[in-house]
């Protein structure tokens, strides 16, 4: 049947011609594709075709039929008709590649071309210029091959077409991109990859654990971001009510304590600046710890406490919870014991009335959900009340008032007394001695009667007796003087030289001294 196919190609119209012939067109396809070997064919006129075929060189230089060579069912067929020998290769292969003849032969002789066609394969190469670009760097995107440009390529980025082969670009342009040919997508290039590096975004700064943070536990700050490249360990800075606290991406506290409260932020830096800034800051957060109440101290006002007087013993503390449960104590030591009684609740512990029965120590306890402290005890001194210390002042200064006015009185009626005492006692002596000065002249004394008031004095010795003395004398005179007395004007009077010497007394031993007539006292009854 098929001799019989060949001798009526052979009577077709055509495929003669006035000498022996064979032309090709040379090939280049892509890896995976089909392509068509185009060729043409003629021989003398009156010749019938009786055979055709095709046949590749071998590395050793050999002709070897395509129907010998290991390959695919219907990986060659033969497509020529009427002086058209094209050969259809299906899914080129690296394999395929080399020089390929056409021969053919009629009834009166064949034929095996001069020259081979050549079949080249290729491979789409994808090209990403620069396969490592900054944020905002132009991207362009190349796919080549040896043979000529096809002008059906078309982009994907991991099976995600992509419209256009130059951008600017984007942390999201980071990824694997590939050529392949419209139509047959099949037939496409190696992945390349496109890196681009860019700044550190969505910092963020953890904290674990996450619940409440109580006080002595362990605590963990963590920086994280998303950077090309990665940030470094020491890349990370963490910060603490804006002061540098450590570098790394974490930060652990074996025992935090209410002094590691604060608010917190971490820095990320990889060399990438963004917006002109290389160090990019994460939000803060408050790291809060909770812990019993602690340094508890009591308050008390007034400072001074005086009985009957206000006070107000005000407990304060530092808890996180704030604390809520105030209690007050008050220390009781008796024999044998020494403990707390309960006083009053509430952060203010006020007594309105002083006494002094209220006077000892005072200590407050101070709760809150995690557990208790207490404040030192504070010693509550009641003093006296100064109004009633002032009364008593006021009363003992005008006590002594009137004793010092009462003695100075006394002091000043008994100088008066000795002082009359005296004045009567000079002018006795004065107008004794003026008539002993003036014996010449004698003058008679007169005297006027004495009256004393009624009393009981003691008997008064005669001072104008021989045996008185000038001591008797005072100490009459000076009991003469605790009375009312009233005197009168005595005259002396010269009297005889020789007249009896009863005033040497009052002349000082002075032998020529005055004599003195007397008159009698009467007391009056």
């Amino acid at each position: 049947m098929g001799r019989w196919i060949l001798i009526i190609l052979g009577l077709i119209p055509g495929v003669w011609s006035g000498s022996w012939n064979v032309t090709y067109e040379n090939q280049c396809a892509f890896k995976g594709t089909s392509v068509n070997v185009k060729c043409k064919y003629y021989y003398p006129f009156g010749r019938f075709l009786t055979w055709i075929g095709w046949s590749k060189v071998s590395d050793g230089g050999s002709l070897i039929p395509l129907s010998d060579l290991p390959s695919p069912p219907n990986h060659f067929t033969y497509t020529g008709n009427n002086g058209d020998c094209s050969l259809r290769v299906k899914n080129v292969q690296s394999s395929d590649q080399g020089a390929y003849y056409f021969r053919f032969s009629t009834t009166l002789g064949s034929w095996t071309s001069n020259k081979p066609a050549l079949l080249s394969v290729k491979e789409l190469t994808a090209v990403v210029q620069p396969y490592t670009a900054r944020e905002g760097e132009t991207v362009m995107l190349t796919c080549r091959s040896g043979c000529p440009e096809p002008t059906d390529i078309v982009w994907f980025k991991e099976r995600q077409r992509v419209w256009t082969s130059v951008f600017q670009a984007r942390r999201e342009d980071a990824g694997s991109y590939y050529c392949a040919i419209l139509g047959q997508e099949t037939v496409r290039s190696a992945s390349v990859a496109l890196s681009v590096h860019y700044a550190p975004t969505d910092v963020k700064l953890s904290v674990s654990p996450s619940g409440d943070i109580v006080r002595g536990s362990m605590v963990t700050l963590t920086c994280s971001s998303e950077a090309n490249p990665p940030v470094a360990q020491s890349g990370y800075h963490l910060y603490k009510d804006g002061e540098y606290v450590s570098s790394g991406q974490s930060h652990v506290t074996l025992d935090i304590q209410p002094r590691h409260r604060g608010q917190y932020h971490c820095q990320a830096w990889n060399n990438i600046s963004w917006r002109g800034s290389d160090r990019i800051n994460s939000s803060e957060i408050n790291l809060d710890v909770q812990y019993y109440p602690m340094n508890v101290s009591v308050s008390v006002n007034p400072e001074h406490i005086v009985e009957g007087g206000r006070v107000n013993l005000t407990c304060s503390s530092e808890a996180n919870p704030a604390a809520d449960s105030y209690t007050w104590y008050k220390r009781t030591e008796t024999i044998g014991s020494n403990t707390l009684i309960h006083v009053g609740p509430g952060q203010v512990l006020s007594l309105p009335s002083m006494e002094s029965s209220h006077g000892g120590l005072y200590v407050c306890n101070v709760r809150n959900s995690l557990g208790e402290g207490n404040s030192t005890e504070v010693v509550l001194a009641v003093e006296a009340s100064q109004q009633g210390t002032q009364s008593l002042s006021v009363l003992v200064g005008i006590g002594l008032f009137l004793v010092v006015m009462l003695i100075a009185a006394l002091l000043l009626f008994r100088t008066k007394q000795k002082y009359e005492a005296d004045k009567n006692q000079t002018k006795l002596d004065v107008r004794l001695n003026g008539r002993a000065s003036n014996s010449e002249e004698p003058q008679d004394a007169v005297y006027s009667n004495i009256h004393i008031l009624p009393s009981s004095p003691p008997p008064i010795s005669n001072p104008y007796s021989p045996s008185a003395s000038h001591r008797d004398l005072q100490k009459n005179t000076s009991r003469s003087s605790e009375v009312e007395m009233i005197y009168s004007t005595v005259t002396i009077k010269p009297s005889n030289r020789n007249a009896p010497n009863h005033a040497k007394f009052w002349s000082k031993g002075k032998e020529d001294d005055i004599s003195v007539i007397y008159s009698s006292v009467v007391k009056s009854s």
